[in-house]
């Protein structure tokens, strides 16, 4: 449909919202894209390194108590926000633009140039938020909680709608790789490179549990009630239990470090530079191959029905897409799950 050319560094993370696309760079700068035209709507800049990482957070319903304690519901934030996370060590956070709003792009939209830090002509920007002491490397957020990892290993927990850290969170001895943020926003979750998983409490800023068994980076966890999904470059998949913090089952999912991961209440994905697998969650088993042969697994992606996966195959960057409206293995009945 569209080749959307403007940056003129490596891209590291995309973010998509109906057919608005977020992409950051090498090049320092934050753009917006316009996917129904493929056209290059907007280009922030401030940061002064690569963005690493990058989010758009929706706006959500929210139960909040009013003047006299009456409860109100309040849409938070009020319309959505693109977040970025650097190698300079700062996150910015901005309005995303709405269709029809003034196009606004820094002054060096068009390649390098002496790179300004200022945002003060940008109507987009809200906050740059500073503290971590290294790279920014993974971003969570949900209504008005922000959370990021940085490779100072710390967690901090922020407020974007004022730009105020909230948490900050320490315990790790190394890199933190991967967040998950709680539904009930009482908890988030980290993995890092000394091979652990903290649990904090979101109300006192303290840590409640920290996770052991694996023996190389976490680099990706999500929840999939009852538990927390695990996945590492040790090679393995582990289930901990959400209640409890105890450790279920260790998959031995792979050969090689698993390089990409998705899952939802009843699937996941895994790969490694090998292969591409597909697994049942609830059985705690692998249900087949979808890819073998490859010498690289870059990314794995699923919605609904379709599923998408990134790779290199006989020396060619393949792209592989897959159709499983017929396919009973991939909407598992959970009433059927649990029969074994």
């Amino acid at each position: 449909m569209h080749v959307l050319r403007g940056h003129y560094g490596g891209v590291w993370d995309l973010a998509v919202t109906n057919d608005t696309l977020a992409s950051c760079s090498l090049d320092t700068t934050v753009r917006i894209w316009n996917l129904a035209t493929g056209h290059c709507m907007h280009v922030f800049g401030g940061h002064t390194r690569t963005v690493r990482c990058l989010i758009i957070v929706e706006p959500e319903w929210a139960r909040v108590e009013g003047d006299k304690g009456v409860i109100l519901s309040e849409q938070w934030p009020k319309r959505p926000m693109v977040v970025s996370g650097s190698r300079d060590f700062s996150l910015y956070v901005w309005n995303l633009p709405r269709d029809g709003e003034p196009e606004y792009k820094c002054s060096h939209a068009n390649g390098p140039s002496p790179i300004s830090t200022d945002n003060y002509d940008n109507p987009y920007f809200k906050h740059q938020l500073r503290g971590h002491e290294s790279s920014v490397r993974v971003l969570a957020a949900r209504r008005r909680m922000l959370v990021s990892g940085s490779y100072d290993a710390s967690v901090r927990v922020w407020d974007i709608i004022t730009g105020k850290c909230k948490w900050v969170l320490r315990g790790h001895t190394d890199q933190v790789y991967s967040l998950s943020l709680d539904p009930t926003f009482t908890r988030a979750y980290s993995g890092s490179k000394d091979n652990t998983i903290r649990i904090w409490n979101l109300q006192t800023g303290q840590c409640q549990h920290t996770l052991t068994g694996h023996t190389s980076i976490v680099i990706h966890i999500g929840l999939s009630p009852p538990y927390l999904v695990s996945a590492s470059l040790d090679a393995t998949i582990r289930f901990w239990d959400i209640d409890t913090s105890e450790l279920r089952y260790t998959l031995p999912a792979h050969a090689s470090s698993i390089t990409c991961f998705q899952h939802d209440e009843v699937k996941m994905i895994s790969g490694s530079n090998e292969v591409l697998r597909l697994w049942s969650i609830r059985r705690g088993r692998m249900v087949r191959d979808l890819l073998i042969g490859t010498t690289n697994m870059w990314r794995i992606a699923f919605e609904g029905r379709w599923c998408a996966a990134a790779s290199t195959r006989d020396g060619k960057t393949m792209l592989d897409i897959w159709d499983f409206s017929n396919d009973p293995d991939w909407l598992i009945d959970p009433s059927e799950e649990t029969e074994d």
